[in-house]
């Protein structure tokens, strides 16, 4: 019988998820990590960190009757997620914790972990498929009409991550994952979805960074696209480009983040208009279904979780690749990951917007 551990978050997803993978005649053992750093001031209630969601995961286990562990990755959260999340939006960026999250603590640490019990196979609830991609053979992620599509946050998986990767949801609606977990009586059957940053519970990324650097965040100006100044707020970690609402005065007409310029404090305002671009260069390039680019390809990329990808062109040059969108795209932001498909929605390769 082939070992699996899955990570349970305490939500329906991963709940559900190790019931298939039993039902499926594996040898499931259910883990949770314990990701907060009781060095900040508060612990979060809800998202996937908080005490209430370990307890739900055992609950689950118990009533699936299958082993649950709690192990403790506060150290390496703080140092791969939190202190990350703070040194990019710092510096002017818009992180993505949870694509770091994936990668850094659930595939690395948890699968590494995974591997020292023996287990032959890490799981978790995403809602993804894998796939072997039919003209290079590799592995790689295949992008579905499912509103719940999850390849965007997991295109930085390694080929060796992803052979020993089992996501059993990838064929799911969400809908039929509730009923699942109904019909077998689990208590998260109508559990929400977290919505929020796990470790920012009340969304305010200023206060929370603020608190974390020990020390109020440096004012800057808001100036047009000409130069001219409009204001002042209260500093660059609280925006981010396309942000229209929460700039903290009136202007007398709609005014969106166009740049963000840590080293002076400048937030640059213009129309919406403005905020509309065609390229984007990314670093960091993880490459999935090819080793690499050759000459130019052409694609459809996304830009954000919830963006419909757009029909683009990308080349590589050396370690970058960059890509022309047939349209202009809004708010392309940098620090945020943007991920490119094939014209069969294999996934071909993802990376950070710089």
């Amino acid at each position: 019988m082939k070992k699996v551990v899955i990570g349970m978050s305490g939500g329906v997803d991963s709940s559900v998820a190790a019931f298939i993978l039993k039902s499926e005649g594996f040898d499931v053992i259910g883990v949770t990590m314990q990701i907060w750093d009781y060095d900040l001031d508060a612990e979060p209630s809800g998202g996937c960190c908080g005490l209430s969601e370990i307890e739900d995961a055992r609950a689950v286990c118990e009533k699936l009757d299958i082993p649950h562990y709690v192990l403790n990755f506060r150290d390496i959260f703080r140092e791969k997620i939190v202190d990350y999340f703070a040194r990019e939006y710092l510096a002017g960026k818009t992180p993505n914790p949870c694509i770091a999250c994936n990668r850094f603590i659930k595939w690395e640490a948890l699968m590494q972990k995974a591997r020292t019990i023996g287990a032959d196979y890490f799981a978790t609830g995403h809602y993804c498929e894998i796939d072997i991609h039919p003209r290079t053979g590799r592995y790689t992620l295949r992008r579905s009409s499912n509103p719940k599509d999850q390849t965007y946050v997991l295109y930085d998986l390694d080929q060796s991550q992803l052979a020993r990767t089992l996501l059993p949801l990838g064929y799911f609606q969400k809908n039929e994952v509730r009923e699942i977990a109904a019909d077998l009586g689990l208590l998260v059957a109508d559990k929400p979805d977290s919505q929020e940053i796990c470790f920012i519970p009340d969304s305010n990324h200023g206060r929370f960074l603020a608190d974390y650097i020990g020390k109020p965040l440096t004012p800057g100006n808001f100036v047009d696209v000409d130069g001219n100044v409009l204001g002042q707020h209260g500093g660059v970690a609280n925006f981010t480009i396309g942000q229209r609402k929460g700039l903290g005065m009136a202007f007398g007409r709609p005014m969106f983040v166009k740049e963000i310029h840590a080293d002076s404090g400048i937030v640059v305002l213009s129309d919406e208009d403005a905020i509309f671009v065609r390229q984007l260069v990314i670093d960091d390039v993880n490459f999935m279904a090819f080793k690499r680019i050759e000459g130019e390809m052409k694609c459809f990329g996304k830009i954000r979780y919830a963006h419909k990808p757009a029909a683009c062109v990308i080349r590589q040059e050396n370690d970058r690749v960059h890509c022309i969108f047939e349209a202009p795209q809004r708010a392309i932001t940098p620090g945020q990951a943007a991920v490119f498909y094939d014209e069969d929605g294999y996934l071909i390769c993802g990376g950070t917007i710089v």
